[in-house]
């Protein structure tokens, strides 16, 4: 009888007229490009992110390699999050992060939330110009590693791209929801199992088998002849009779076949199984004959049996943690039946592994793919060493009992425990924890490591903000991602009432009352903050009955979070769901914590706010508030603060009518603080005294000096002083280590004006300070300015100058008050300012 393949063989067969699944073909695009990501570039794993619905986010959309659980949980990253793959998104440029140190350096977030020795590289996902999401490549790293090539970051950005234009081409929104479910893409794993097929003709011996059944028997596919009795030759002779019988009985029964038999294997037998049954079709003939296959797993058998052999205990975890296998020495090691591990995480299930840092070790393992082992106690006195060795299907553990770490030499007691890494680990060896040695004694279950990852990322953010409004910005933008909210609000107590100090989304749908609610209301604000426990309201109907809630509806969910600084209550956060919510325990762990950080956070800006609102005050106490109207001159002023630090300098400048004309006066003193303005204030009145008093202008900075330095505030200042005589159209004009004046002449042209210059006020009470005579054509345009305008870190400062010489000449002087706008443009719209900016603009008629 001929060979032919089994129809249960054949694939499932798509016609023409078959319905296509818009669904299934947008999961199988990202399946595929992260799939080819991770294969082209030699990664172990891969991400692709896609924008929210709200644009505030990007979301996990499809993995290759790693589960989601194992980076930090980052189902959905605020775009504006010092994160690469949200930086990728959100720049439109390549992010290329070669090993664990460089990760360290450029975003230590990033480093807090995994301190694992990798690399990355996050790319943007675009269609045309307009940004979809992000895709991002990870590698294990030890310190030094290259990163990914030239060629490869191509093959990266290509990949990206193409992904965009075919998602943009498929017509459905690119845009995901909060409740995205991720597409996982298994990396393949290595062939382990082989099965093949067959129907055997019971009545006439023919047997039909593929080529897989035909190698597991030893038979080129050709030369198989379709004899049953060929097949049994290569059976031990204890089971031929027996598997015959057997077939013949589960065909008249009806009953499934199910038999282990032994396989000729060169000199010897190894085992495989075999499962038939009675095709269920209608009539006699269908109990002739059986349908089946042949499984053999190779090593595997022999290899479990030997397994059980051993004392050690010996496990096997998928990547997500779960326990795919453990051996019964293992179950006697860590007291627990084998069938409690099955499927679950052994940190879940012993309580002695609960501690954070055991789950740490294993996500270290997966992520760094390195070998990584620690110790743990199991109570109440035997300590066990652990052993964990990753690839990309999991890791494979072994445990074996050992003696309690001895404590370091000189310390008296029993260590705790200790961790280790066996491998490369990352830089500084940031991936090793000490592992706790035993579990709390008040029994109370210690956070999971997706609840410490919340705390240490929003901790990470909130280290640089400073006053309140940036403390809210980064809570609304890392809390609502992370949980999936849509409303927040922040309250704050002021003369014991609630009063609020931020929202963002739609505050009719949060449990409120008015505003200035006091703090015995019966509303969920007032209630946690009074009792110091966070409320989960899971549904809109939990508050019915209790008390007026505000303009709330059934639908939705809110978590009321008590904020308490040093014991001392804050205020409260409210974040809103649109949706009823299942507040698990470890989200409400998480931002039960949260709850602490952002207090502490705002309380310290509430603070930072106070002291600046009192020095901004001083300094603009001591600036002149209106600048005198003279015949024949035009004068503007303008001051920009710096946007870091304190947000006060020494920076000021003064218009002085004189016996003889008018001064123009600017200066700088060094420093941000509130020294340095009182210090100003001092100069600029020193100034104003030696002005009025008829002194020439080098006497006037001469006497300022010497006031200066008898004063002795240890701080230096510069100053430039011009008295224009309007009858002469000439100006005198004297420097302290200031800024070169600008020259704006009546046809267009700027000059830097060349004065003779002075020491800093302060240096040296013995100081002169020579003139220079400077003459002001009808129409010019004088500047007067500070260094905080022309001056930029790692750049020259005559470049600066240069380049406000070229504005000053090129810009619009039609209105003064246009053009000290326009010189400003630059330093206004610089994020990071250290230094503050005065400009004083005078134009001579």
């Amino acid at each position: 009888m001929g060979r032919r393949e089994p129809t249960e063989r054949a694939g499932p067969r798509v016609g023409n007229g078959m319905t296509t699944n818009p669904h299934a073909e947008h999961e199988e695009l990202l399946a595929a490009a992260v799939g080819k990501a991770v294969q082209e570039t030699g990664a172990q794993s891969g991400s692709v992110f896609l924008r929210s619905v709200d644009r505030r986010s990007i979301v996990l959309a499809a993995t290759c390699g790693t589960p989601p659980s194992l980076l930090g949980r980052w189902r959905l990253i605020p775009v504006n999050s010092p994160i690469p793959v949200a930086v990728a998104y959100r720049s439109g440029r390549t992010v290329h992060l070669a090993d664990a140190d460089e990760t360290m350096r450029r975003y230590p977030q990033l480093a807090v939330a995994l301190p694992y020795a990798f690399g990355s590289a996050s790319v943007p996902v675009r269609a045309g110009p307009e940004r979809l999401g992000a895709l991002a490549v990870v590698w294990a790293a030890a310190p030094g590693h290259p990163g990914l090539s030239r060629a490869r970051l191509r093959h990266l950005r290509t990949i990206a791209n193409r992904l965009g234009s075919a998602l943009r081409c498929h017509g459905d929104s690119v845009e995901c929801g909060t409740g995205t479910v991720p597409v996982e893409v298994s990396a393949p794993p290595a062939r382990a199992v082989r099965v093949g097929l067959f129907d055997w003709q019971l009545d006439t011996g023919a047997v039909v088998a593929d080529d897989e059944l035909c190698a597991i028997f030893g038979f080129a596919p050709d030369a198989f002849d379709g004899r049953a009795d060929t097949l049994a030759s290569r059976l031990h002779p204890g089971d031929r009779a027996a598997l015959r019988a057997a077939a013949r009985a589960a065909a008249t029964d009806g009953r499934v076949l199910a038999r282990q038999l032994r396989i000729r294997a060169g000199e010897g037998y190894r085992d495989v199984e075999l499962w038939g049954r009675v095709p269920e079709t209608p009539g006699r003939e269908a109990r002739a004959h059986l349908v089946g296959g042949v499984l053999d797993a190779g090593a595997g058998t022999t290899a479990v049996t030997a397994v059980e052999r051993l004392r050690d205990g010996l496990f096997s975890l998928d990547p997500d943690g779960r326990t795919t296998y453990a051996n019964r020495s293992l179950e006697r090691l860590l007291g627990v039946p084998g069938g409690e591990l099955a499927g679950r995480c052994p940190w879940e299930v012993l309580p002695w592994l609960s501690d954070p840092a055991f789950e740490d070790r294993h996500r270290a393992a997966m992520v760094s793919q390195q070998p990584t082992a620690f110790l743990a106690r199991r109570p109440p006195d035997q300590w066990l060493a652990f052993s964990l060795h990753p690839d990309a299907q999991g890791v494979t553990g072994r445990v074996v009992p050992t003696q309690p770490p001895q404590p370091p030499a000189g310390q008296a007691g029993p260590a705790v425990a200790f961790g280790q890494q066996t491998g490369p680990g990352p830089a500084g060896n940031r991936s090793a924890p000490p592992a706790a040695g035993a579990p709390p004694e008040d029994g109370a279950a210690p956070a999971r490591l997706g609840a410490i990852y919340h705390v240490l990322q929003l901790g990470s953010a909130l280290t640089e903000a400073v006053t309140t409004g940036e403390v809210c910005e980064v809570v609304a933008h890392q809390l609502l991602p992370a949980f999936g909210g849509q409303h927040l609000a922040i309250h704050v107590i002021d003369e014991g009432r609630l009063h609020l100090l931020f929202h963002t989304g739609h505050r009719g749908l949060l449990p409120h009352g008015p505003e200035g609610e006091p703090l015995d209301a019966p509303l969920p604000g007032p209630q946690v903050l009074v009792s110091g426990v966070p409320r989960f309201i899971e549904s809109g109907q939990e508050l019915t009955g209790g008390g007026p809630a505000g303009p709330v509806t059934d639908a939705g969910a809110w978590a009321c979070l008590p904020l308490i600084a040093s014991n001392r209550p804050v205020g409260t956060c409210v974040l809103g769901f649109d949706e009823p919510q299942r507040f698990t325990a470890e989200v409400r762990s998480s931002l039960t914590a949260l709850g602490g950080l952002i207090a502490q956070a705002l309380e310290r800006a509430r603070l930072y706010d106070t002291k600046s609102a009192l020095a901004h005050g001083l300094q603009n106490a001591l600036l002149p508030h209106r600048l005198p109207e003279l015949p024949g001159i035009r004068i503007t002023g303008r001051y920009l603060p710096g946007t870091s630090g304190m947000n006060i300098g020494g920076d000021w400048y003064d218009v002085i009518p004189t016996t003889d004309g008018v001064a123009l006066v600017i200066g700088d003193v060094e420093g941000h603080s509130v020294a340095a303005a009182g210090t100003m204030g001092q100069l600029r009145s020193a100034v104003k005294a030696f002005a009025t008093a008829g002194h020439s202008p080098g006497a006037v900075l001469a006497g300022t000096n010497r006031l200066l330095t008898d004063l002795d505030p240890g701080l230096l200042a510069s100053c430039c002083y011009i008295r224009i005589e309007p009858d002469t159209d000439r100006a005198l004009a004297v420097s302290a280590g200031h800024c070169p004046p600008l020259l704006r002449h009546p046809e267009g042209t700027a000059e830097v004006l060349d004065l003779a210059s002075g020491p800093l006020l302060g240096v040296d009470d013995g100081s002169t300070y020579p003139e220079t005579g400077v003459d002001l054509p009808p129409g010019s345009i004088l500047a007067l300015y500070t260094d905080g305008l022309v001056e930029e870190r790692g750049c020259d400062i005559g470049l600066g100058i240069d380049r406000l010489r070229a504005s000053l000449a090129h810009a619009p002087a039609g209105s003064l008050e246009e053009l000290a706008d326009r010189l400003l443009g630059r330093a206004r719209s610089s994020p990071l300012r250290s230094d503050d900016t005065a400009l004083l603009l005078t134009r001579y008629r």
